[in-house]
């Protein structure tokens, strides 16, 4: 099996020790409304810093209205991809780290409408420019199926962390530059794929920001790398990013913690009444029915955006869409949320 050359340092294991305590704070902190579009932020924050890092002029502010399905006066070119990064961006839980049909069809969405190629491997020689000097010139295109083929094979079989993995694959997938347009965004992407298989907290770090913000270094590791045939300093690099990511993370969900408004402790308070009321009346047996959190998080997504869909509230709560499902049906034979319509263009509601 191909051994992508690196070194497991200590600098990596320290990295990926403070890594996995702060996301074990992650997930211990409470969704509020607030982290939500705190995510929902995040979330355009990548996709303007993943696109400017490709010479999209767009603003945040301009992507943001895009988003938002308002106009914006800019090139089609670039209106496109920022359509494009959405579409991948939304179905981003939904990819098999482990599968290049899955990459294939992520370039597909990325790279719709820009190039004529999208979904397919380059048949034609390429190599990454920053500004006028060309700094890395990729594999012959022949070669291209069977070194994607030998990275994705290591990356299903090693044993080695995620943290790792991750970034050794999104060095060697740069190497490589399997398509003919588009592999710094995608191989950026496909690092947060395999991450957010180990913690799906990982679909919303920003950590294209970052890297946004340090670029002239990101490419001169790539470079120092490429030199030295070694991705050791890629993965300190990368590391480097993602801690300082989840930091920031740690930093405004503790804040919109602290801003929770008196509003949703409203919701909370009135819901449980409520269902105490209601399963009183149905039963004895169900009088000491108690809301799940994950129950408050659907209620509190329903009053938000009454609109919101069922593949809308996995993503919020944290749990799949068959659980969101059964949750619902738990609620509604409560007597607590109704549907309203049909289920494409209705809305729900939360009953008195």
């Amino acid at each position: 099996m191909y051994k992508p050359p690196f070194d497991v340092n200590p600098k990596i294991i320290n990295l990926i020790s403070e890594i996995s305590e702060k996301i074990g704070y992650v997930n211990s902190l409470e969704i509020t409304p607030e982290s939500v579009r705190l995510r929902k932020k995040n979330r355009i924050k990548t996709i303007h810093s993943t696109l400017a890092i490709e010479n999209n002029s767009l603003s945040l502010e301009q992507i943001t209205a895009l988003i938002d399905g308002k106009r914006v006066i800019g090139s089609n070119d670039e209106i496109q991809e920022v359509k494009n990064a959405l579409k991948a961006y939304e179905a981003l839980l939904t990819f098999n780290p482990y599968s290049q049909k899955d990459l294939m069809f992520a370039h597909s969405l990325m790279m719709h409408g820009l190039v004529d190629t999208c979904g397919k491997y380059r048949k034609d020689g390429v190599g990454i420019i920053n500004g006028v000097n060309i700094i890395h010139i990729a594999p012959p295109p022949e070669r291209v199926p069977t070194l994607m083929k030998e990275l994705f094979s290591w990356l299903r079989l090693s044993s080695l962390h995620p943290l790792i993995r991750s970034s050794v694959f999104h060095y060697e997938f740069e190497f490589i530059h399997p398509f003919q347009d588009g592999n710094g965004r995608m191989g950026r992407l496909w690092q947060t794929v395999i991450l957010k298989e180990w913690k799906e907290v990982f679909a919303y770090l920003p950590v294209e920001s970052l890297i946004k913000a340090n670029q002239k270094e990101y490419y001169s590791v790539l470079n120092r790398c490429d030199s030295r045939a070694d991705s050791t300093e890629f993965i300190e690099f990368m590391l480097t990013l993602l801690l300082k990511a989840i930091e920031g993370i740690i930093k405004d969900e503790n804040k919109s913690s602290k801003d929770l408004s008196k509003g949703d402790l409203n919701v909370i308070q009135n819901v449980t009444v409520k269902v105490t009321q209601k399963v009183t009346q149905n039963s004895t047996k169900r009088a000491n029915q108690k809301l799940t959190q994950n129950q408050w998080k659907i209620i509190k997504g329903i009053k938000k955006n009454p609109h919101i869909t069922q593949s809308e509230l996995s993503e919020i709560v944290g749990i799949t869409r068959k659980s969101i499902i059964s949750n619902m049906n738990k609620l509604k034979e409560a007597g607590l949320i109704e549907r309203i319509g049909p289920d494409k263009g209705g809305y729900w509601i939360i009953k008195n």
